[in-house]
C-alpha cells in the first residue's frame, strides 16, 4: 500500500492537478479499496494501447494520464531524430474523446511536434491511413473500442500506420514513466498551437483519399450495379464513427439500398440502445434484425464505436437471421477475395494471408486451396500490420488479406490496422455476388464446410476485476503452465505451446496453446485491454454435429478445471 498512498498524496498535492479532480479524490479518502484500485499501478499498453475507466488516478484515464502519455510519446518521437516530426490524432464517440484528443494535440505542440487533428469523430482505420498518407511520425486514436461506456483509451501508432508492437511500446512506456510530475508535461494553448502552425485540422480532402483507397479494392463493381436495386443492406454504426465512411463506401461501389438503423445512427457516448456496442454479440443487432425483417434485407452489417470491427448477419434457409462469427466472416471474405482475384488472373504469385494464432484454421485451408500461404502472428492486429510493413520493404510477399477471430479484417495495403469499412464493403459485395448466382452467404458457408471440413470455434472468458483479479488470472495461467493435461476426453494432447518462452520467432507473450491429435486446439490468454482471461476453442469435424460434440467436450473440460 506504500506506493498507493504515495501516488494518492502526490495527486492531492500536485499544483498541476485541478481542483475538480482533487475534489473527486478527496471524496474517496476513506475508501482504501477504491484508492488502491485507482493507484496500485499505471495504465499499461496492452494489445490495444492505453485503456481504462474514466476518472482520477494513475490507473484511470483522464487528462493527466493522457497528457503524461502524450508527453512520453512526444519525447519518444523527438528522440527518433526526424527533422519535422508530426502526429495525427483521431477520436470516437466516447465520453471525453474530443477533450483527450485535443489535450494530446496541445502536448505534442508544446514539444514542437506538429499535430494533425480530425475536426470530427473518425474511424480508427482512417487514422492509420492518415498517418501513412501524410507521412507522419506517429498517430493516436482516442477510443476504447467496444468496451462499456465508462471506459476510454489511447492507441498509439508508428510511422507505418500500425499500432506499436512491444519493442517500441516499451520505449514509449519508459519515457512516460520518466515523468514523475504533471508539471513536466509541456503544453501550448490551442490559440498558440494554431498560431505557430503546430495544430492543423484535417478535412474532407483526406476523407476522400481514404474512400478512394478502400473502393479500389472492390472486386466486382459490375455485379453490384446489376443487382443494386434488389439487394438490401441494413447497417448499424452502433452510435459510432463508422456511420459516415461505411455509407460513403457502400454508395461509392454502387449499393443503392442501404438502410441505416435510425436509433443507432448518431453518436451516443452511453450507447443507450445496447448492453454493449459490440458487433460480436447478437444483442447488438436486435434493432437491426427487426428492421431487416421489415425490409427483407439480404444482409445486416454492424460496426463498433471506432469502426475497426465488423459483424455480419445473414439469412438461413428458414429465413431466420444468423449472426456470423468472426471466423466465419473471415473465411467468407477470404474465399470471395481470393476466388475473385484468381478468376480475373490477378492473384499474385507471392500473395499471402495473415491471421492470428487464436483464429480458425479454416481460412488457412481455403487460402491453401488457391495456392496462397498463411502466416500466423500473435493476437492483436498490430502484429499483422508489422508483417505487412516487413513485406512492403523486402518484397517477400504481397499482402492480400489479414484477419483475426475478434471481427477484425483488412485487405489492401493503404492501412496497417483492421478496418470495418472495407470489411463491410467486401462482405456486402460477396453477398451480392453470390445472390447473382442464386445463393445466400449462409449457403456459401455450408458449401465451404462441405468442401474443407466443419470448423467450429468458440470464445469463453472470465472477468476478474481489480488487483485481486490480476493475481487470480496469474494463478490460472501458472496452473496450466506447470500442470499441462496429457489428454482431454480421451484425445491426446500433442503440443503444449508456451508463447512466453518464444515460439516460431514470435515475440514473447503470456499465451498458452494446446493442440490435440484430432486437429482440435484451445488457448488461454489474459486480455491486454480488459480485466479478463480469454479461452479460445477450435475443432474440426467431418459433419456439423460431430464438430459440435467435440467442441462442447473440450469447453466443458477446460472451464470445469478453471472454475474449480
Amino acid at each position: 500500500m506504500k506506493r498507493v498512498q504515495t501516488e494518492y498524496q502526490l495527486w492531492l498535492n500536485d499544483p498541476a492537478v485541478d481542483a475538480e479532480t482533487k475534489k473527486e479524490l478527496q471524496a474517496i479518502r476513506e475508501d482504501e479499496k477504491e484508492i488502491e484500485d485507482r493507484f496500485y499501478k499505471d495504465l499499461e499498453f496492452g494489445t490495444g494501447g492505453l485503456r481504462g475507466v474514466i476518472g482520477a488516478g494513475t490507473n484511470r484515464i483522464n487528462v493527466y494520464t493522457v497528457g503524461r502519455a502524450s508527453q512520453g510519446l512526444a519525447q519518444y518521437v523527438n528522440g527518433t531524430g526526424v527533422t519535422s516530426p508530426s502526429v495525427v490524432l483521431a477520436y470516437d464517440s466516447r465520453h471525453k474523446s474530443p477533450e483527450f484528443a485535443l489535450e494530446s494535440a496541445l502536448v505534442f505542440a508544446g514539444n514542437g511536434i506538429k499535430a494533425y487533428l480530425f475536426k470530427t469523430l473518425h474511424a480508427t482505420p482512417q487514422l492509420s491511413f492518415a498517418v501513412r498518407y501524410l507521412g507522419a511520425t506517429a498517430g493516436v486514436v482516442v477510443t476504447a473500442s467496444h468496451n462499456p461506456p465508462e471506459y476510454n483509451g489511447y492507441k498509439v501508432y508508428g510511422a507505418d500506420g500500425g499500432q506499436l508492437v512491444p519493442k517500441f511500446a516499451e520505449q514509449v512506456i519508459a519515457e512516460v514513466q520518466s515523468i514523475d510530475s504533471f508539471n513536466k508535461v509541456k503544453k501550448l494553448s490551442q490559440l498558440e498551437a494554431e498560431a505557430q502552425g503546430l495544430l492543423s485540422w484535417l478535412g474532407e480532402d483526406l476523407d476522400q483519399a481514404y474512400i478512394e483507397a478502400v473502393t479500389a479494392i472492390s472486386q466486382n463493381p459490375e455485379v453490384i450495379k446489376q443487382i443494386s436495386d434488389d439487394f438490401r443492406i441494413i447497417y448499424t454504426p452502433l452510435h459510432g464513427a463508422g456511420n459516415v465512411p461505411v455509407r460513403e463506401v457502400l454508395k461509392a461501389v454502387g449499393f443503392g439500398q442501404v438502410h441505416v438503423v435510425a436509433e443507432q445512427e448518431l453518436p451516443d457516448a452511453q450507447f443507450s440502445t445496447v448492453k454493449s456496442p459490440n458487433p460480436e454479440e447478437r444483442e447488438a443487432f436486435t434493432l437491426a434484425i427487426a428492421q431487416a425483417k421489415d425490409y427483407d434485407a439480404d444482409i445486416i452489417i454492424g460496426t463498433d464505436p471506432d469502426s475497426d470491427r465488423m459483424g455480419a448477419v445473414v439469412k438461413d434457409p428458414n429465413g431466420e437471421y444468423v449472426v456470423l462469427t468472426g471466423n466465419q466472416s473471415g473465411a467468407l471474405i477470404a474465399n470471395y477475395l481470393l476466388s475473385s482475384l484468381k478468376e480475373r488472373g490477378t492473384l499474385p504469385a507471392n500473395g499471402v494471408v495473415i491471421k492470428t494464432i487464436v483464429t480458425s484454421e479454416m481460412g488457412a485451408v481455403i487460402a491453401n486451396h488457391y495456392g496462397v500461404p498463411t502466416l500466423n502472428t500473435l493476437t492483436g492486429f498490430k502484429y499483422i500490420g508489422e508483417k505487412m510493413s516487413q513485406f512492403e520493404q523486402n518484397g517477400e510477399h504481397t499482402f492480400l488479406f489479414g484477419y483475426e477471430e475478434s471481427y477484425g479484417y483488412l485487405a489492401g495495403d493503404y492501412a496497417r490496422d483492421k478496418d470495418a469499412v472495407i470489411a463491410a464493403m467486401l462482405i456486402a459485395e460477396a453477398a451480392a455476388y453470390y445472390k447473382k448466382q442464386g445463393k445466400t452467404l449462409y449457403e456459401v458457408l455450408q458449401e465451404l464446410y462441405e468442401s474443407f471440413g466443419y470448423f467450429l470455434e468458440k470464445l469463453e472468458s472470465r472477468t476478474l476485476k481489480g488487483k485481486d483479479g490480476v493475481e487470480q488470472i496469474g494463478r490460472i495461467m501458472e496452473a496450466w503452465r506447470t500442470n499441462s493435461p496429457a489428454e482431454i476426453n480421451g484425445i491426446r494432447v500433442t503440443e503444449a505451446l508456451d508463447y512466453n518462452q518464444g515460439i516460431d520467432g514470435l515475440p514473447l507473450e503470456n499465451v498458452l496453446k494446446f493442440k490435440l491429435e484430432d486437429s482440435s486446439w484451445f488457448c488461454l490468454r489474459p486480455s491486454g485491454t480488459e480485466p479478463k482471461i480469454k479461452f479460445y476453442f477450435a475443432v474440426q469435424g467431418s459433419t456439423g454435429p460431430e464438430a459440435a460434440q467435440k467442441l462442447d467436450g473440450i469447453i466443458q473440460y477446460v472451464l470445469s478445471r478453471v472454475d474449480g
